[in-house]
């Protein structure tokens, strides 16, 4: 008895009501994880200097030039810009009959079906010589073409028209050493055109041909060998191989270009002016005349948004054809 009594175990202990916490239940309340809602609150709170600038910058100023686009806001009205007259669609209607829109909108059409084929298909060759063909001086060779993107375009129109110039031009020079006369391809209507795809077509190149490199490098080196193992020779490799793994790289590059070519301003701007003739007038370029030129807000705006559905169709329309052969 005295033995269970004085040298047995000690019978437990009872915890105090006011004493510490165990260290595994203040571990998971320090530990756990926040509400949702303080959760969403402070990530509303880090969105806020984008969501303000976001707001002013391109929210606001979207909206405002669609209410405008159902008015005839002008330079009147800009002190009091909700005094503009309300004429519904009459903007909308008025560009049906505008000829000098109508041009507009050939000419961009123009400038995108000739332009886009040539850019894609240019970038793709270079893309394949500088990842494949050339082994010496690649990193040179890629700088070089990929430097009039990141050019000023007052730079690379002092460098055009110096080419493209009919008396003092360097074609003028190698025409004349040829015994032949170059045309005036700024000041002609046939050539004006053509020329400013040449020069956009040149300051995109590098863009495009980025693109294709990083698809070809992503291609696995085994299928290409495989195709060779099989007998492949280098055209049917890039038929049968290159360019169907290269479909989806080839479709985000046809939608940016053509979308890049729908918006074209700041070659007909620096180059010609739109004309001669309005030969290079693109909507763009109507659009910012009728705005900035003439003060006819409300019809610049209309020029806009009819420009913006335009584009958004255009692209809709390419997703939805050249997506289905990128599985």
């Amino acid at each position: 008895m005295t033995g269970l009594s004085g040298g047995g175990a000690a019978a437990p202990k009872t915890r105090r009501s006011g004493g510490a916490r165990p260290p595994a239940a203040t571990a998971r309340r320090r530990g756990g994880r926040r509400p949702p809602g303080r959760r969403n609150l402070q990530g509303w709170l880090f969105s806020t200097p984008f969501l303000v600038l976001f707001g002013v910058f391109m929210l606001f100023p979207i909206v405002a030039t669609l209410w405008m686009s159902f008015t005839d806001f002008g330079v009147r009205n800009v002190r009091r810009p909700l005094e503009a007259e309300f004429v519904g669609l009459g903007n909308y209607a008025k560009l049906l009959g505008d000829e000098t829109f109508r041009t507009a909108l050939f000419n961009t059409a123009y400038f995108v079906v000739v332009g886009v084929p040539l850019t894609i298909v240019l970038g793709l060759l270079v893309a394949l010589l500088l990842n494949n063909g050339i082994d010496r001086a690649r990193t040179f060779f890629r700088v070089g073409f990929y430097a009039p993107v990141v050019t000023s375009i007052v730079a690379v129109a002092v460098v055009w028209r110096f080419v493209l110039d009919p008396s003092d031009g360097l074609v003028a020079g190698l025409a004349a050493e040829l015994g032949m006369k170059a045309p005036d391809f700024l000041g002609s209507e046939t050539w004006a055109m053509p020329s400013l795809i040449l020069m956009a077509v040149w300051r995109n190149l590098g863009t495009v041909m980025v693109l294709f490199i990083a698809g070809l490098q992503a291609i696995p080196t085994e299928v290409r060998e495989a195709a060779r193992l099989d007998g492949a020779g280098a055209w049917h490799e890039l038929r049968r191989v290159t360019v169907p793994l290269l479909r989806p790289t080839m479709l985000y590059a046809t939608v940016i270009t053509t979308i890049g070519y729908l918006n074209v301003f700041e070659e007909p701007f620096v180059m010609t002016q739109g004309g001669p003739s309005n030969a290079t007038l693109t909507v763009s370029l109507d659009m910012y005349r009728e705005g900035f030129n003439f003060f006819h807000m409300g019809y610049a705006s209309a020029m806009a948004y009819v420009l913006f559905v335009v584009i958004m169709g255009i692209t809709v329309l390419q997703l939805r054809l050249l997506k289905d052969n990128t599985r």
